[in-house]
């Protein structure tokens, strides 16, 4: 009876292990006629899109990044004629934006300055008054320490004093204003130069040639016309941020006029 039941558990046993075999074989053979199919009707689809979109390489090409725009067109325009105008925009650029930053740093709340040199004056506190501009950034607090350092000398020594330190203080101010200006004239007239010796080069490929074609002319006038646009747009970018600082320049000038009226009328209204 063991050895009959023995034998049927064998039997059972094999026979399931055959029957998973054969489904295994059939999923098996199942998946790779999927996989055969899918592959053959990607590749019909490959082919189709192929032929029926020829153009992809020149979708590529109108793709191109500003950047890589940028860097062709400033090989077509010729290196020799775009280097001195990148130039004069990158040292533009860094005098702009230090000028940005030294103004924006001498930005001074004055009637809060005022205040405090005020309260510190009328107490008789002059060392106080002089201490609160030391601890206060820009011109005017620079201007107002000079006035309070000579006011044993007597409010005319100071408004003297007051006068020769807001010159020295203006000077500060507009420095560095006249590079940019000489940038903002030096670009464009060498993109013009660029553009004259385009047309010359241009000319010559005639004569040699003999002939006037679009191929022959093309080479000078694309370096014409490059460098002209090149040292126009450094010109006009430029003069934008030149004309900014000139206008803070002139704000800060206003504000340290009315606050050193401001200023000698306190040292009057509290002199003993």
């Amino acid at each position: 009876m063991k050895k009959v039941c023995a034998y049927l558990s064998i039997v059972m046993l094999l026979t399931l292990g055959l029957s998973n075999a054969c489904f295994a074989q059939n999923k098996d053979a199942k998946t790779k006629a999927t996989e055969s199919e899918t592959t053959v009707s990607a590749t019909e689809t490959a082919t189709e899109s192929s032929i029926a979109e020829p153009a992809a390489p020149d979708q590529q090409e109108e793709t191109k990044s500003f950047h890589q725009m940028l860097k062709t067109k400033f090989i077509e325009g010729g290196v020799g004629w775009m280097t001195p105008i990148l130039i004069c925009m990158i040292l533009g650029f860094a005098l702009v934006i230090e000028r940005v930053l030294y103004l924006n740093l001498a930005t001074t709340n004055v009637e809060k300055l005022l205040k405090k040199i005020e309260d510190n004056v009328s107490a008789g506190n002059y060392e106080g008054a002089k201490s609160v501009c030391r601890d206060t950034r820009g011109p005017v607090a620079s201007i107002f320490y000079q006035g309070l350092d000579r006011v044993d000398n007597g409010l005319e020594d100071v408004e003297k004093s007051i006068t020769s330190y807001g010159g020295v203080q203006m000077a500060r101010l507009e420095s560095n204003m006249t590079w940019i200006g000489l940038f903002i004239a030096i670009a464009p007239s060498l993109g013009f130069l660029g553009t004259v010796v385009g047309m010359v080069q241009a000319f010559d490929d005639i004569e040699k040639a003999g002939d006037i074609s679009p191929t022959v002319v093309a080479g000078g006038m694309k370096v014409a016309l490059i460098t002209t646009v090149f040292g126009l747009i450094t010109a006009l970018i430029l003069q934008v941020f030149y004309n900014y600082l000139l206008s803070k320049i002139e704000s800060l000038v206003t504000t340290m006029e009315d606050s050193s009226i401001s200023f000698m009328d306190i040292l009057v209204k509290h002199r003993k």
